[in-house]
């Protein structure tokens, strides 16, 4: 009667360095399932407990009170009667094996919050989630607390909230979902690939053409299970497509606007890196060096002091827009590009500028 299976865990990995992913994320799925056509009306509730071992009614009310059964994508009540072609999805309701996450008094720039998600504006240098090497001092020690004051039930809100993830070094947008209910409907948009993200990078090179779009699965290097990869073939890893639109040229790097299609980790920094124009000063993956320029003592100097401003790769989720869990309003969030990004972009002007106007001159002089 049902058409059902076993999902995986949508969790990408955490870097082992404690560099969290940029991967749209979700709470693991427990079970799908597709009504049969023949199925007749039943309350959602007694469904659920006659297929899942071990069930009880009262367990299986509280998970669809608590936001962890949706039905198309939408959260239901207990007496809710499915019907034939209805898809249903459980979300596992045991909090995940991991470290205790400590409470800290961390400071957080919360730029919106209602009574369902927050938004925080993450500085570089943050990690995300407590992981290997960073068990302490990260986002989600500091919302643990925030909410904790907040009177938040944390004891049925996995993971603090958190629906995805940017990188250690990279600054932007995160949006957190204070209650489970807001939290699943968060992510599945994220699962389905509706929401709305705009990162602003600066890459090494001079691409060739104003925009395009990036299509290369990306996975775990073969030889180096640190980082991350393309696989163009598609015959390991899992499938990325990256949108890119040039906003700025500098000769030598190029400012550029990247919207994500798909989640996965590290995807602009490995994709950028696959076309060619690795991101400024991305250490893990070959920005850290002179890619593109002369040999001069002057422009090795002026990257080093680039360099030295901008210390992690340049990188800044810049924009993020979805459907609010609750109020089905379309929400859409900017943020500014912190300080050490703008400086190192004006250096560029001034440094690409000044080269224009000596050239000009030299051959005004010939």
């Amino acid at each position: 009667m049902i058409n059902e299976n076993e999902t995986e865990d949508v969790w990408d990995d955490e870097d082992p360095e404690g560099d969290v992913t940029e991967v749209a994320e979700a709470p693991v799925e427990r079970l799908r399932m597709i009504i049969d056509k023949r199925q007749e009306p039943l309350r959602i509730d007694k469904f659920l407990v006659a297929r899942i071992e071990n069930a009880t009614r009262n367990k299986i009310q509280q998970a669809i009170d608590e936001g962890y059964v949706l039905v198309n994508d939408e959260i239901v009540k207990s007496n809710y009667k499915i019907k034939p072609g209805d898809t249903i999805v459980l979300f596992e309701t045991r909090k995940p094996e991991s470290q205790e996450i400590i409470p800290e008094n961390i400071p957080l720039n919360i730029i919106y919050e209602d009574e369902d998600l927050l938004l925080v504006n993450k500085p570089a240098g943050m990690v995300v989630h407590p992981g290997c090497g960073n068990y302490t001092g990260t986002m989600v020690n500091g919302l643990s607390y925030y909410l904790q004051q907040e009177h938040v039930d944390l004891e049925n809100l996995s993971r603090v909230g958190l629906v995805h993830r940017i990188d250690k070094d990279t600054t932007g947008l995160v949006v957190i979902g204070k209650k489970a209910a807001a939290m699943n409907l968060l992510a599945a948009q994220f699962k389905k690939h509706t929401v709305h993200r705009r990162y602003i990078a600066l890459v090494w090179g001079d691409l060739a053409d104003d925009e395009g779009t990036i299509e290369a699965h990306i996975g775990r290097n073969l030889r180096f299970r640190k980082i991350m990869d393309a696989f163009p073939d598609g015959d390991y890893g899992k499938e990325a497509i990256t949108h890119y639109k040039v906003l700025e040229r500098f000769n030598y790097v190029t400012l550029v606007e990247l919207r994500l299609e798909t989640g996965r980790t590290h995807q602009i920094r490995v994709h950028m890196k696959y076309i060619g124009h690795p991101l400024f000063n991305d250490g893990t993956y070959g920005g850290d060096r002179i890619i593109k320029g002369t040999v001069f003592t002057r422009y090795k100097q002026f990257i080093d002091n680039c360099f030295a401003i901008l210390t992690r790769q340049a990188l800044h989720a810049k924009e993020l827009g979805f459907t609010h869990p609750t109020t089905g309003e379309w929400m859409q969030f900017n943020s500014e590009l912190p300080d050490d990004m703008q400086q190192v972009i004006e250096k560029w002007r001034s440094y690409t500028g000044g080269m224009t106007m000596q050239l000009r001159q030299k051959l005004d002089n010939t």
